[in-house]
């Protein structure tokens, strides 16, 4: 679906102080001008509807104009690749992708949106900062090319009603990293017991298509201790023996259920909605899936609603917290956009907090808001009579996070357009390559994508 439509931008004549609490918005002082901007789609129709709420109020408040596109983000990814390409930008644009803006930003495409970011840099949390902050080969120098906007942890969520269908508890499931995994096996194999023929245990997004199968191999990357494959000085560590090991074991994770009937055979032709469908047709008992797209798809059906678990991320084997991989959305200001000054006010306006809350609010709260104060001061966050954004919620603001690796080293942002490790698990899966091979493979990708993205140390 796709829209056009007339807004605002906002200008204050006073500085504001990062993290003041905003009685008003930014006040234009220039005459109205017209700015151009591409939004994605949202997964929920009160996503789109929220969004066109917070541009009508820059309208009402400032004579400005912002006229709107919203797209799927599937063909907003061509549609901004295409603009960079031909030069036909817009002034504004909503990154559809984690890699759109690491690799821009290193060809020096993007303008430096630090300024924007200032306003509110105190509240937001580090990994949004860490996301947003990347590396300019013209310049030779790290700044923000991105406003984040959106949080997304990646949670795991399982049917409650399957899992006691096949006669169990939810207090059986267990709390650390591979016992929890395992223990959707026995799980199907009792449902087919029964005579669902067609369940399967896992969602796993085991395809070469679109960005979560790349999310799914680092959350699994880091459960196995290999969080640390790219640094934030911007290296690599594929001669690292734990990071090896790391990369073997979540590839082994990964692959050996699909070789023994626990994921669906389709799932290699999957792209990033079909675990979505997957789950909620039932197909699936559990999956692992950034933001709660899942969940809120069936908002307004309450008993299925309520009959997801959110789970977050299980502990590490040893106990311990683990880190969660915390995908950052947020918009970029390309350079050639024709109305600069128009496209900065409005994306201070856009992060104000109370703003960029009831903006995401509208949305019922697919995306975390990365500003953790915002979201202690809301009820609607924390809300106990909603436990999927409460674990969603504490898992993306209140707990250890990484950003994805593109947000040290654009090098990871090809590495995942070219799907090196969903190429691997295909090595395993479908030509029987043994995983410690397959891996040796994809580091020898990596080395020489990392090879062509020197980065120079301050």
């Amino acid at each position: 679906m796709s829209g056009l439509s007339r807004r605002s931008v906002l200008r204050s004549s006073l500085a504001i102080a990062a993290g003041a609490a905003l009685a008003r918005p930014y006040l234009a002082n220039a005459a109205a001008t017209t700015a151009t901007a591409w939004w994605t789609q949202g997964f929920a129709p009160e996503e789109d509807v929220a969004f066109r709420k917070m541009v009508a109020d820059y309208e009402k408040a400032s004579g400005n104009t912002i006229d709107f596109s919203i797209v799927p983000f599937a063909p907003l990814r061509q549609k901004e690749i295409s603009a960079m390409t031909s030069g036909a930008v817009p002034d504004v644009m909503e990154v559809a992708d984690f890699e759109f803006m690491p690799l821009n930003a290193w060809q020096d495409n993007l303008i430096d949106v630090t300024d924007i970011v200032e306003t509110q840099k105190s509240q937001y949390i580090d990994t949004a900062l860490h996301a947003s902050y990347c590396y300019n080969n013209a310049t030779k120098k790290r700044s923000f090319y991105g406003v984040p906007m959106k949080a997304a942890a990646i949670p795991f969520r399982y049917w409650r009603s399957l899992v006691e269908k096949a006669g169990y508890k939810e207090a059986d499931v267990p709390k650390t990293w591979d016992a929890f995994l395992d223990f959707f096996k026995p799980v199907q194999d009792k449902l087919r017991a029964q005579g669902m023929r067609s369940i399967y245990a896992y969602g796993y997004q085991l395809t070469a298509t679109g960005v979560d199968p790349n999310i799914t191999f680092e959350g699994f990357m880091i459960a196995y201790g290999g969080g640390g494959l790219v640094t934030p000085d911007g290296k690599l560590h594929t001669d690292d023996p734990a990071v090896k090991e790391a990369a073997v074991k979540a590839l082994t994770k990964l692959t050996t259920p699909y070789k023994d009937g626990y994921v669906p055979p389709g799932v290699t032709s999957w792209n990033d909605a079909d675990d979505n469908n997957a789950f909620h047709s039932k197909l699936v008992v559990m999956d692992f899936d950034g933001s709660l797209s899942t969940e809120v798809a069936l908002y307004h059906s309450k008993d299925q609603y309520d009959d997801i678990v959110t789970y977050g991320m299980p502990l590490g084997n040893d106990g311990k917290v683990l880190q969660s991989p915390l995908p950052i959305f947020g918009a970029v200001i390309p350079k050639g956009a024709k109305n600069q000054a128009v496209a900065t006010e409005f994306l201070k306006y856009v992060i104000e907090p109370k703003v960029l809350n009831e903006y995401l609010k509208g949305g019922l709260g697919r995306w975390a808001i990365p500003m953790p104060a915002m979201a202690k001061s809301d009820p609607f966050c924390l809300d106990p009579k909603d436990p999927h954004r409460v674990t969603y919620i504490k898992e993306t603001l209140f707990s250890p996070t990484l950003p994805l690796y593109e947000a040290f080293n654009p090098a990871a942002a090809e590495v995942n357009t070219q799907q090196v490790f969903p190429l691997a698990e295909f090595d395993v899966m479908k030509s029987g390559i043994a995983p410690e091979a397959a891996i040796d493979k994809a580091f020898k990708y990596l080395e020489a994508i990392y090879a062509k993205y020197p980065i120079q140390q301050a």
